[in-house]
């Protein structure tokens, strides 16, 4: 098995955005609100069956390959169902600032949405206008009632004075646990990588297109807002969240982009050139730059800057050779027994 190449996948979200997605990717933009694609996803939005699934040049859905071969794609048993990859990868190009928001945890997902992930998740910033931020956590402890009240008065700026703001470079990557409240400003265009749900909390939905009825996972806020932390993240446990790695040019070596904290969860590499052979496993590959090849054994792909690959297990251990450039998102350290296991929560 090769890798296999995937077209432009954008997905319409309630904020504005995607033009850089676009450019990326070699489309033009159906609308301003546009400012998502998924890569090689299998699975859907909350609340859809189809929107973010991932289909192949010769219009076949990668969830269905999956499931017709999961030993190939993962080289393991095990996970939430037959197309489960342990990973979803997204490309976001934000274009007004996003609302303040949440995302449950594994704990609270099992409990309530029948579903073993919850969705922490990690930024990786491709490209960023002057003195642009993302707001992560609170700054000093909060009282969930007070909480409530500005939930309900839609007081954005009370959350964002109340949160950790952190302005960020090209090359940065920030992760974000399950249940910290965070936001990221206009104008900037990052790889997103996260357990593979959609399970958003909106505290702000006033600058979006989107209601409060579409705000809390169809639970009620009485029923999520205990997920919500309301705890400080002070600045030691901030700067723990916080990786410089990339702001570097990639080299041979497959270098890791987020903090360690991360690697139970998903991982993120970057590589350019002639580089050392990578590990077997399922990985979703983005060309950043350039052009050369994926080589294994099992053959060699032409990529070039732009592409979009999902790479089974099957295509065993691989290099990269020319001068192309890449991001290589791939599951969390252990996965998929440490999702069987409890170990990671």
């Amino acid at each position: 098995m090769k890798p296999v190449l995937l077209p432009p996948n954008p997905v319409q979200h309630f904020y504005l955005g995607g033009d850089r997605i676009a450019a990326l990717r070699g489309i033009e933009p159906e609308t301003d609100r546009q400012p998502e694609e998924w890569l090689a996803s299998t699975v859907s939005r909350f609340g859809s069956d189809r929107v973010g699934l991932a289909v192949t040049e010769d219009g076949d859905d990668l969830r269905d390959l999956v499931r017709a071969d999961r030993a190939a794609w993962v080289g393991a048993r095990g996970g939430r169902d037959a197309a489960d990859l342990g990973i979803l990868v997204k490309l976001l190009d934000a274009r007004q600032r996003l609302p303040v928001h949440v995302h449950p945890d594994r704990g609270f997902a099992t409990s309530h949405l029948d579903c073993p992930y919850g969705k922490t998740e990690a930024w990786y910033v491709i490209e960023t206008e002057d003195d642009c931020a993302v707001h992560v956590g609170w700054k000093r402890p909060v009282d969930r009632d007070e909480l409530d009240r500005r939930r309900d008065a839609q007081d954005g700026e009370w959350m964002l004075a109340h949160m950790n703001r952190v302005v960020v470079r090209p090359g940065m990557g920030v992760l974000v646990p399950a249940g910290t409240v965070h936001a990221i400003d206009g104008g900037i265009f990052l790889a997103e990588v996260q357990e593979p749900t959609d399970f958003s909390i909106l505290l702000e939905w006033s600058v979006t297109t989107s209601t409060r009825e579409e705000s809390h996972l169809d639970l009620g806020f009485d029923t999520v807002m205990p997920s919500v932390s309301i705890d400080a993240l002070d600045a030691d446990a901030l700067d723990a969240l916080i990786s410089t790695a990339g702001e570097t040019p990639a080299g041979t070596r497959f270098r890791s982009l987020l903090p360690a904290a991360a690697d139970p969860y998903f991982r993120l590499f970057d590589a350019a050139g002639e580089t050392e052979r990578r590990e077997a496993g399922f990985a979703v590959v983005l060309v950043s730059g350039g052009a050369g090849a994926m080589v294994s054994d099992a053959g060699s792909v032409e990529v070039e800057r732009g592409q979009v690959y999902a790479v089974p297990h099957a295509f065993g251990e691989w290099r990269l050779t020319g001068d192309a450039e890449v991001l290589v998102a791939a599951p969390g350290a252990g996965w998929p027994i440490t999702l069987r296991d409890g170990s990671v929560r």
